[in-house]
């Protein structure tokens, strides 16, 4: 393993000089610091960590809290957790990845004990238990989420609201005035999970305003609880032409129930789906839908944390306009005899 002194050695420099151009603490000449820079690439130096976090009080290391749910796709939340690891990286960061659902306790485990330099927090719900911590320490921070009160904050989402009310324009425009929302497992509605509830909001608002009948249902996914949700649907709203589905797993399930039952999409039925887009365009009718911007998100959570880090960021909220693709699930309202 190449050693600081070596370095120096090859360099002709003093061991400190090479210390300084790695810290940054104190100005170099650019002569000098290039040839040190030269060295360190020729001979593959690296830092060693722990030294590096002793000398310039940081870690370099962000954690990512991202709880794995069973009633949540995990797929999206890995997508987003790449996007910020491959963000962190370009930037000198690594990631430390907190998977459990520890809540506050996590957070107090990161700040009280310097694990990491800043923290990315996921599945953020309205109230969430971890934000008064967070509002009480000086480590930056950023939520992939938006909660209640966002006061004290740096939040980047999609604009879930707007996203809803996106999904009920676009079948109230084909002529839809029935419209079932096969929401997420009641868990993430029970737990008050922030893009839920804020879909949800953006959907009811929307169709009261257009004068639409709107009726949501949680599931489970999986063949067996849609199956069960949509009988409950048609028995309680049986001239229900048009659904929003923000479930992935219920995606496919939906499609075949629907197919068995005779009912054509977008013939007799229209869904519209909120999904990654590998989702939609992967189903067998290939789903209008409203992106889930995964890497976007974690894209710019990182560069806002970033900004923190270096004094250059202040507290705000970012969301991220929701854009509705037409594909081959959503039609004309049929015309009722």
């Amino acid at each position: 393993m190449v050693t600081l002194a070596e370095v120096a050695q090859h360099a002709g420099v003093s061991a400190s000089t090479v210390s300084y151009v790695l810290s940054g603490k104190r100005s170099i000449s650019t002569t000098t610091r290039q040839r040190v820079e030269e060295s360190i690439r020729k001979l593959g130096y690296h830092p060693n960590a722990g030294a590096r976090a002793l000398a310039s009080s940081r870690s370099n290391i962000i954690a990512l809290m991202i709880p794995l749910r069973t009633d949540m796709y995990v797929p999206v939340m890995m997508e987003i957790a790449i996007a910020v690891a491959a963000g962190a990286r370009t930037h000198g960061y690594d990631i430390l990845l907190l998977t459990g659902e520890e809540g506050p306790d996590a957070v107090r485990r990161v700040t009280g004990s310097g694990l990491a330099d800043a923290m990315i927090l996921m599945d953020v719900e309205l109230d969430d238990e971890r934000l008064p911590l967070l509002r009480d320490t000086h480590q930056p921070s950023v939520l992939i989420g938006l909660p209640a009160d966002i006061e004290g904050l740096t939040c980047v989402d999609l604009d879930f609201r707007a996203t809803g009310a996106l999904c009920v324009e676009h079948l109230a425009q084909l002529g839809h005035r029935d419209i079932a929302v096969i929401g997420e497992a009641a868990a993430v509605y029970e737990r008050h999970t922030g893009f839920a509830e804020r879909t949800l909001d953006g959907l009811r608002t929307r169709a009261r305003e257009l004068g639409l009948r709107l009726l949501h249902r949680p599931c489970d996914g999986g063949y067996d609880a849609m199956a069960a949700t949509l009988a409950r649907v048609f028995d309680e709203r049986p001239d229900t032409t048009g659904f929003v589905v923000q479930n992935e797993a219920a995606v496919e399930p939906l499609l075949a129930l629907l197919r068995q039952q005779g009912r054509a999409v977008p013939e007799d039925v229209s869904v519209v789906a909120v999904c990654p887009e590998q989702v939609a365009t992967q189903a067998s009718v290939r789903l209008t839908s409203v992106a889930v911007p995964a890497q976007e998100m974690g894209r710019r959570a990182v560069e806002q944390l970033v900004a923190k880090l270096d004094g250059r960021g202040s507290d705000e909220v970012v969301l991220l306009a929701p854009e509705l693709t037409v594909r081959a699930s959503s039609g004309p309202a049929p015309v009722r005899p």
